[in-house]
């Protein structure tokens, strides 16, 4: 077992601001030499942009996020089109994935599953000045979010379904941040995954303190929304989408539906998944498929929990304590995987 850990950041603010904040702490990072090694041999092939065509779409899904990219583009001195290809989560290929979703009225958690060699190590805390909601969870692709809560209660999650057929449109991590920073509720987030672009197959799970909790399969091609509390990695509905082998999506599905029950709390729920030995959390680091991170949020009580490997105590953060001005006395998470690489913000593990 070796160390890890995801740095907390924090911070209120407009958006331009908040990206230029963003660019300053890349330069002291790892991350951008990491990934710049990672991605040169798929640069050519799958980094293209249209930036008028993103421009556009921003400015209709979420305006902010251009004043966001312009910070990091100005403080990492680059421009624009880099920006956006680099941190726009628009038309760029994601690495397949597993992962797992369960809620009920209270709660959501999910099982964040892929290689840890990927992985940015960043928990995010914003409250912009400008526009938009404020919003907690972990990033990926720097702006973007794999799963997260906002200051109205929605909270959010997504599983890979499949990339083949993909689009031109926005990745799950970008359309993550919109959801999050753009709806007050489930029903809002619906309609705004009806209407956005998709590069790729995802389910997205949204709960909200209604306690209504539902999956949206969304697709390139079509986009369907049904009332349910758990997800893994294939469509119900839209199954001519999924993958070729579904097996261990329907293995986890099971025993998820096995072990719910309607007196679950969270913490019974938490442990389904986060124990190592009740077959969800996964150590298929190799495969991209290794359990990363478990995190969970209760929209009521605008808490989050998060937990680096298994068979962990989750740390609770209380947003609420940050909406009213309080600073998270955290500065970083750490926990333990089985695995050798380190996180893309832990080392520069490719010059070695």
């Amino acid at each position: 077992m070796n160390h890890f850990y995801s740095d907390v950041i924090q911070y209120r603010g407009n958006h331009y601001d908040f990206g230029y904040m963003q660019g300053e702490l890349l330069k002291e990072s790892p991350i951008l030499f990491n990934r710049e090694k990672q991605w040169d041999s798929m640069r050519k092939r799958h980094f293209t942009i249209n930036q008028k065509e993103a421009v556009q779409l921003f400015s209709t899904f979420l305006p902010s996020m251009l004043d966001e990219l312009q910070g990091l583009a100005d403080a990492l001195h680059c421009t624009m089109e880099e920006a956006l290809r680099e941190f726009g989560g628009y038309y760029v290929d994601y690495e397949k994935s597993g992962c797992s979703i369960l809620t009920g009225s209270e709660y959501i958690i999910r099982n964040y599953d892929s290689h840890p060699g990927y992985y940015e190590g960043r928990y995010v805390i914003y409250q912009p000045t400008d526009k938009g909601y404020a919003t907690i969870g972990p990033s990926m692709q720097i702006t973007g979010r794999t799963d997260g809560m906002n200051e109205k209660g929605l909270a959010m999650g997504y599983n890979f379904i499949n990339r083949v057929r993909s689009e031109d449109g926005f990745v799950c991590n970008m359309i993550g941040r919109i959801i999050l920073e753009s709806c007050a509720n489930v029903s809002e987030a619906i309609t705004l995954l009806k209407e956005i672009p998709h590069r790729t197959s995802f389910n997205y799970v949204l709960l909200d303190p209604s306690g209504d909790t539902f999956v949206v399969e969304a697709s390139p091609r079509k986009v369907i929304a049904k009332k349910s509390n758990i997800s893994t990695n294939h469509f119900e509905i839209l199954t001519e989408e999924n993958r070729y082998r579904t097996n261990d999506s329907l293995r986890r599905h099971k025993i998820l539906e096995s072990q719910q029950s309607d007196d679950m709390d969270i913490y019974g729920a938490y442990q389904s998944l986060n124990d190592t030995e009740n077959e969800i959390f996964s150590s298929k680091y190799d495969a991209s498929a290794g359990t990363i991170h478990t995190s969970a949020y209760i929209p009521s009580a605008k808490k989050a929990l998060f937990a680096i490997g298994g068979n962990r105590a989750p740390v609770i953060i209380d947003f609420n304590r940050f909406l009213e001005g309080e600073r998270i006395n955290i500065k970083q998470i750490k926990g333990m995987l089985n695995y050798h690489i380190p996180f893309v913000n832990m080392d520069r593990v490719y010059e070695k």
